[in-house]
């Protein structure tokens, strides 16, 4: 028989009291833990619960780790988000999927091989960032590894006070370990690419027994034994929101994550001459001074401003794509006239 749980324990807390107003203080919260097609799974403090959709809510307007209410087993209605993790979805709209909400602290997974790719991590730290959760870097593998302590060294340098921890996810140990950001009414989140051991981790803090699968070890890349997102409590009080590896992550509104990641960037650009500064020739540029003085990477400066790019043109509305396209082609078109004039004049 499931015990009865209260709803702090839950990750409840005034954040979500306050959105009540007197007509739903009798209602019944409920924390999804599974989002399907036609219903959600979810728990309430009496234990598991399984709702239908009703009304206007369909499957992509929730996540996993959200809050709704419920009166006589229909819900009523989804409580605005603490915290929420999403990004761009496939394809070629602008549309965002939903990837979990609610979450205290994310925990970035990679291992000490193949797998470590500076700028795939500094994806996910902006979305956590834009999320407002906590980033931790867990690299694991490094039972494995001669060169672990570099390893940890280069991901700390990708932002400033970040917290990066090199572990043996099948040690039992490490539950102890993280058991700072696992305890009661907490909830943590895994995210990463497949292979990198999300599925060991997640039984070890939570001593389930998932499968696990092998990895190429041309690449370091795995198999998916993770096909769903899925919530579970953990030793310590807890929750954790597995998710499938990612091979790829797409950011969308994500501007003030990209620039508290790259803050040595951005505090350099603060210092430029000209605020239109592109960073290549410009005299009085801050941002090309510290590259010569060997104190930023270039290549870093080119990942942010891949992702600043990258950013802007997934973040755009329709109507504010074909403006951009009508400038260009205007552009375009100025171009040409000016062309026409000069190949002119020559003859």
């Amino acid at each position: 028989m499931t015990p009865e749980r209260t709803l702090s324990s839950l990750g409840w807390s005034n954040a979500f009291l306050s959105q009540l107003d007197e007509t739903e203080l009798s209602l019944t919260p409920v924390r999804i833990t599974g989002v399907h097609r036609a219903r959600i799974d979810g728990l309430s403090t009496t234990g598991p619960v399984t709702l239908p959709f009703t009304g206007a809510l369909t499957a992509g307007d929730l996540a996993i780790g959200d809050w709704v209410l419920t009166d006589s087993g229909r819900i009523t209605r989804c409580l605005d988000r603490k915290t929420e993790l999403s990004r761009r979805a496939a394809g070629t709209g602008n549309a965002t999927q939903l990837i979990a909400a609610n979450v205290d602290t994310l925990f970035i997974v990679t291992s000490c091989n193949a797998d470590f790719n500076p700028a795939r991590l500094e994806r996910y730290l902006a979305l956590s960032a834009e999320a407002g959760t906590e980033p931790v870097i867990l690299l694991t593998k490094a039972d494995t590894s001669e060169d672990a302590e570099d390893y940890r060294n280069r991901a700390a340098r990708l932002q400033r006070n970040l917290i990066v921890l090199a572990l043996d996810a099948r040690d039992p140990g490490v539950a102890t370990d993280l058991a700072e950001w696992c305890r009661e009414g907490q909830t943590v989140a895994l995210l990463g690419s497949s292979g990198v051991g999300k599925t060991t981790l997640t039984n070890t803090l939570t001593g389930g027994e998932g499968a696990t699968g092998p990895i190429r070890e041309s690449d370091a890349r795995g198999r998916h034994t993770t096909t769903i997102r899925s919530m579970h409590a953990l030793a310590h009080g807890g929750w954790l929101i597995d998710t499938p590896g990612m091979r790829s992550l797409s950011l969308t509104d994500a501007s003030t994550g990209i620039d508290a990641v790259f803050q040595d960037v951005t505090d350099l650009v603060g210092l430029c001459r000209f605020r239109d500064c592109t960073h290549q020739t410009e005299p009085g540029c801050a941002v090309r001074q510290a590259i010569e003085d060997g104190h930023l990477d270039e290549a870093r400066l080119n990942r942010w401003d891949k992702l600043k790019r990258e950013d802007r043109h997934n973040s755009e509305t329709p109507a504010e794509a074909r403006e951009r396209n009508r400038r260009f082609g205007r552009q375009i078109k100025k171009s040409l006239a000016v062309k026409a004039r000069y190949d002119g004049g020559k003859r």
